[in-house]
């Protein structure tokens, strides 16, 4: 299968290929409401300084929030977590949070509970990256726990392999 520059289906089955984690990333606005997307496109960028990456969609509802906000978190989801993965891959994004366990972190960010994972960032860098925005954040603290991840593999969610 070849891949040209005006072929986007051919190169979304492609990158479907390669199984990635699943995250919600969440932020509050100014009236301290909570706002969050799942995004399966992030990395490590740095340890030295501590840097991850989000890409954002530039049509999602919460991509204007994300790029103006100082500070967001990045969820990691545990292999249980599927249901909450749709719901926020799902319009509208109001209620998204209705009946979600969270806490604020120190920055009054969404850390989710019973996650993999979660890394609270400072915004760093917001770059183009076509039609989506590519978010550089800095870590300002993370934790990992023992719950196996939630995978995102040709168009499926589904859990770690034991």
């Amino acid at each position: 299968m070849d891949v040209h520059e005006d072929d986007s289906p051919t190169l979304r089955e492609v990158m479907s290929s390669y199984p990635t984690g699943v995250t919600i990333v969440a932020g509050c606005d100014e009236d301290g409401q909570p706002y969050g997307l799942t995004v399966n496109s992030f990395t490590s960028v740095s340890l030295e300084p501590p840097l991850v990456l989000v890409c954002i969609g530039h049509t999602s509802t919460s991509h204007d929030r994300l790029v103006a906000a100082s500070h967001f978190a990045v969820n990691v989801l545990s292999s249980g977590q599927s249901d909450l993965a749709m719901r926020f891959a799902s319009e509208p994004s109001e209620g998204r949070f209705d009946d979600v366990s969270w806490r604020a972190s120190e920055y009054g960010v969404p850390i989710l509970e019973e996650t993999t994972a979660w890394l609270e960032c400072r915004m760093h860098a917001v770059l183009d990256g076509g039609d989506h925005s590519i978010v550089v954040g800095h870590v300002l603290r993370a934790s990992a726990g023992d719950r196996p991840a939630l995978l995102f593999h040709r168009g499926r969610l589904s859990p770690t392999a034991p």
